[in-house]
């Protein structure tokens, strides 16, 4: 008696740890962007968000679902992909928003212009998803064309994922460039940290495509390399502390 009931125990408590860790999984990658969501609200000035984050995560998640149709894989990182789409295009609305609100220059940008000198900074939340529409479309129409051919599909999975892995690249060149992490905020890098060494473990426990965990390797190898930034400018700074860094502010950065 006493061993069926330690027996259900275990399995309750194994199915709460599963559910757990598939709520951290499809949710926990857009934690991050609910500070800054709430930031930007509050404050009314989207300067310190680069709508480039939203461009590359909605390209890579984008792709990645494409990618499931010529290689299944688990329903949890599909459903991922979607959530942080939605996450992507809600940033994108607010940021308009208050750009537009704050912006002198009344002249519409619009995608259908075609111009290239405002790609990405348009006037209006619908000419962005006209965009994400218009990839999303060509895309899938590439990815039907070419579905039996293997190389294009593990081509596809692998744009997909390392396209995300390389978010955190641009501010570690930004750091390098500076010579400081001044300005940078640490707990949002630890929050990557600690997020992409959770989801790639949980790449390898599941045994997702081989693309995957390759390339969330690589993503915990960019954070970690951040993190080595902050100690080594923190411990041998290359310029005087009370000079202002201007960041270029990256895929990940706040």
């Amino acid at each position: 008696m006493e061993d069926e009931v330690f027996e259900q125990i275990v399995y309750v408590f194994n199915k709460l740890v599963a559910w757990v860790a598939a709520g951290a999984m499809v949710f926990g990658g857009v934690v991050p962007y609910i500070p800054q969501y709430r930031d930007i609200r509050r404050t009314q000035n989207a300067e310190g968000f680069s709508a480039y984050v939203c461009l590359v995560l909605l390209v890579a998640n984008i792709l990645r679902i494409l990618f499931r149709f010529g290689r299944f894989f688990e329903t949890l990182l599909l459903w991922q992909s979607i959530i942080m789409i939605i996450t992507m295009l809600v940033m994108l609305n607010l940021c308009t928003n208050v750009r537009m609100a704050t912006e002198l220059n009344t002249k519409r940008r619009s995608f259908i212009d075609f111009d290239w000198s405002h790609f990405w900074s348009w006037s209006h939340f619908v000419d962005y998803l006209q965009c994400v529409l218009a990839f999303t479309l060509v895309a899938a129409y590439i990815t039907y064309l070419f579905l039996d051919s293997a190389l294009f599909v593990e081509t596809l999975g692998f744009l997909a994922v390392f396209t995300e892995a390389m978010l955190g690249t641009p501010q570690l060149h930004c750091n390098y460039q500076n010579k400081s992490t001044e300005g940078m905020s640490i707990k949002m890098v630890l929050m990557w940290t600690s997020g992409d060494t959770f989801k790639t473990g949980y790449f390898l426990l599941t045994q997702a495509p081989v693309q995957f965990w390759i390339c969330g390797l690589l993503q915990v190898f960019v954070d970690f390399a951040i993190l080595f930034q902050v100690y080594y400018y923190s411990r041998y700074p290359q310029k005087p502390v009370s000079h202002t860094v201007s960041h270029t502010t990256s895929a990940k950065a706040l």
